[in-house]
């Protein structure tokens, strides 16, 4: 059952990969024409100014032939009588897309606005919330999700009952936005869901469960093929429309295959630029305007230090690299 599963998901990898590099190579050129660009932050590092009217909504690119690898997928097995056993993928779908469309409202936003902020902060995780709510529900009603938390490397499945729901929320939701943090330098997003999304595709292939391969392997195209485009000096940006899909299908994955907590380990880049940020705000507001950073979230911090956008992105991709190997042992 490996091999036909191995050969499944390396077709998926190329067909999202093949698709995303097409996509963009149409797409950059009408968000140019119609003058479809990123806003920056006055605050930000001065040299991000260059960057100014580069395309965003990028992530449309990958998020459409994400959708339809896997749902041709679940067509098929459907149409198999095997919808219930082979549909993993599906479900995970269900969470990224909302997620992707409240990242495409926020940026729908910005361009009426003509700034850098689209939603307001509240208004984004309300929505969210909504989602993660939502998918958790549905999840509980349909018997897919039980109450126990299951603690990696320990082997140990606590208990939580009703909290183990109210953890789930807060988990997708802080997920989702930890990735869409991680999103501010050219390829720093994409380059570590890559080696996330290789990560669950191996495990899928090795454990023989074809319902869940077609998600992360059509996940680690749709990323490849974005870098294409995406790495320094960027030509288009995955916007948070990108950012916020990633985050919902990364997610979505470690629930998926029951173990959450490993994301924490695999995707511990993740964690680390959204806990910059709380730091960064906390010490603020505490010390009345002195910073802990010289700028949050920490990828900028390193910038400010003098590391070039390249070294940033080889810095964090290769911890994350090793944080999936680790992470498999976990698994």
């Amino acid at each position: 059952m490996t091999l036909p599963i191995l050969c499944f998901s390396i077709t998926i990898t190329l067909f999202a990969f093949l698709c995303t590099v097409i996509l963009l190579r149409m797409l950059i050129p009408v968000l140019t024409s119609h003058k479809i660009g990123q806003k920056i932050y006055d605050i930000g590092p001065r040299w991000h100014k260059s960057k100014e009217g580069t395309p965003i909504m990028g992530g449309v690119s990958f998020i459409i032939p994400v959708a339809i690898a896997v749902l041709f997928f679940t067509l098929l097995s459907g149409l198999g009588g095997k919808f219930r056993t082979e549909s993993t993928s599906f479900g995970i779908l269900l969470l990224a897309l909302p997620n992707g469309a409240i990242g495409f409202i926020d940026d729908y936003t910005k361009l009426i606005k003509k700034q850098n902020q689209g939603l307001k902060a509240w208004q984004k995780l309300v929505l969210q919330l909504a989602v993660s709510g939502a998918f958790v529900a549905f999840l509980a009603l349909s018997g897919m999700v039980s109450t126990k938390l299951y603690v990696p490397y320990f082997k140990v499945r606590a208990d939580l009952g009703i909290f183990y729901y109210i953890f789930l929320v807060l988990f997708i939701t802080g997920t989702v936005n930890s990735v869409n943090l991680t999103d501010g330098i050219d390829g720093l997003a994409a380059s570590v869901t890559s080696f996330i999304a290789l990560l669950f595709t191996v495990f899928a292939v090795v454990k023989g469960n074809i319902g869940l391969a077609s998600a992360p392997a059509s996940l680690l195209g749709g990323c490849a093929g974005f870098l294409v485009y995406n790495t320094y000096p960027a030509k288009i940006f995955m916007g948070d429309t990108g950012s916020l899909f990633l985050g919902g299908m990364v997610a979505g994955l470690a629930i998926a295959v029951n173990n959450p907590l490993i994301l924490l380990v695999c995707g511990i880049i993740y964690y680390i630029e959204e806990l910059s940020v709380i730091l960064q705000v906390g010490y603020f507001k505490l010390t009345h305007g002195k910073r802990l950073f010289k700028m949050a979230p920490i990828h900028h911090h390193f910038e400010k230090c003098g590391w070039s956008e390249l070294m940033i992105v080889a810095v964090f991709s290769t911890v994350t690299l090793l944080c999936c190997v680790l992470a498999w042992f976990g698994l």
